[in-house]
């Protein structure tokens, strides 16, 4: 009743799958950008995220089901091992008290060779003590009364009848041993036939129990190959799940790809209608241009001497904050190559640092993640993190530092701040 149980139980949740396959298959979209705004890629790109989500949900329910019906199958090879190594016993069991019973056959048929020999013996003997007895009796030549009739004394009277006695007692005892001689060999038979009965019951037995064993074999059997059926299924969907998450994750990719340079495209555009000096746009210093790292919404700290706004101490800040909503993005002021990506608890949180290889470098700070890595050439304006409040931080905002030769210099030198 379990194992029908067990295998309703499996074919309910295949075809639960199969359905949500079918749904699920039915709703992911392919997407394309299309010069569409950030915002509306944003949106896209959040609810690809939420359908990858999904299917990574199914890919861990479905290697969840695996799972369990391997234990189901490891639980019936188990159950189906110990039913062989019962079935074997109770044959060897069989097979012992067959040999007993074929002995006690052998037994028998010996006493009963014994007890009809003793019943001949015993029927030979009485025989000749009727005819005796029969012949004293009868013939005239010979007879007790001659016997005793021809005694000469008293004496030899009670000699003769002593004589007469003594030789019918003989007799009798004869015939008593050789009737309980008998009784014995019958009784003993008895006893083997009530032994050989008894086995026989026991054989009996065993032989159903390994009839029912039998059946509950093939019933694993069967249950086992139902169960390999279940996991070939599995196995399948297993594999569509896995195609479905791949699909959804290179979406994803692309998504985040296409939402990255919509954002570059925005601000570009952002820095475009800017004024070249004393806006928020680029600068040109030295020959050299700067973009704005950020659209911040207010500049929040300058460079140089400050209380700290966590410590309460005066300490020097090495750069500026510009404060920005959590998620705007952060561009590279400058092209230059990666040299750091980290995470520094209680300080600079999730940072970037680029070597821009004339002596300058920038470093950006508290960012919620970084999409670059070391050793990557960034060009001017790409994306490389997000504004966010990790480290040693109070609020969404960019430490933005720039160093000359490896020393801190203002970072108002070179981008316009209002």
């Amino acid at each position: 009743m379990k194992r029908k149980k067990l295998w309703v139980s499996l074919l309910a949740g295949l075809l639960a799958l199969l359905m949500i396959f079918g749904i699920i298959a039915g709703i992911l979209p392919t997407y394309a950008s299309a010069e569409k705004s950030s915002a509306e890629l944003k949106q896209e790109l959040n609810q690809m995220q939420q359908e990858l989500k999904k299917k990574q949900q199914e890919v861990n329910k479905i290697q969840g089901q695996i799972s369990a019906n391997k234990n189901n199958m490891k639980d019936v090879v188990e159950q189906k091992n110990l039913t062989d190594q019962k079935i074997f016993l109770l044959h060897q069991q069989v097979q012992n008290i067959s040999q007993q019973i074929t002995a006690y056959n052998t037994l028998i048929a010996d006493k009963q060779e014994e007890l009809d020999a003793a019943t001949a013996r015993w029927q030979e003997l009485n025989e000749k003590y009727k005819e005796r007895i029969r012949a004293m009796e009868e013939n005239g030549k010979v007879s007790y009364w001659s016997v005793l009739f021809k005694a000469n004394n008293f004496s030899d009277f009670l000699d003769r009848l002593n004589m007469i006695e003594e030789i019918a007692a003989a007799d009798q005892r004869r015939l008593e041993e050789l009737n309980d001689a008998a009784n014995l060999v019958q009784q003993a038979k008895d006893d083997l036939a009530a032994e050989k009965t008894a086995l026989e019951t026991s054989k009996q037995e065993l032989e159903a129990s390994s009839a029912e064993l039998e059946e509950s074999q093939k019933e694993s059997d069967k249950l086992l190959k139902d169960l390999i059926a279940v996991e070939e299924e599995y196995q399948k969907l297993l594999a569509v799940a896995e195609q479905q998450k791949v699909e959804a994750a290179s979406t994803v990719d692309q998504l985040e790809y296409a939402y990255d340079a919509a954002k570059e495209r925005e601000y570009r555009e952002w820095l475009a209608s800017q004024p070249t000096s004393g806006g928020a746009g680029s600068n040109t210093v030295d020959g050299i241009t700067w973009l704005m790292p950020i659209n911040y919404t207010y500049f929040s700290s300058p460079f140089g001497y400050r209380i700290h706004p966590i410590y309460g101490d005066r300490r020097f800040h090495y750069g500026v904050d510009l404060s920005a909503p959590q998620g705007t993005p952060i561009y590279a002021s400058r092209g230059g190559v990666v040299t750091t990506t980290a995470y520094e608890a209680g300080g600079a949180g999730y940072y970037v640092s680029i070597n821009h290889l004339d002596g300058f470098s920038t470093r950006y700070l508290h960012m919620t993640h970084y999409i670059v890595s070391p050793g990557q050439y960034v060009a001017a304006g790409q994306v490389i993190g997000y504004c966010g409040s990790t480290g040693g931080s109070t609020g969404p905002h960019l430490h933005f530092g720039v160093y000359y030769n490896g020393t801190a210099v203002n970072p108002a030198k070179y981008i316009n701040i209002t």
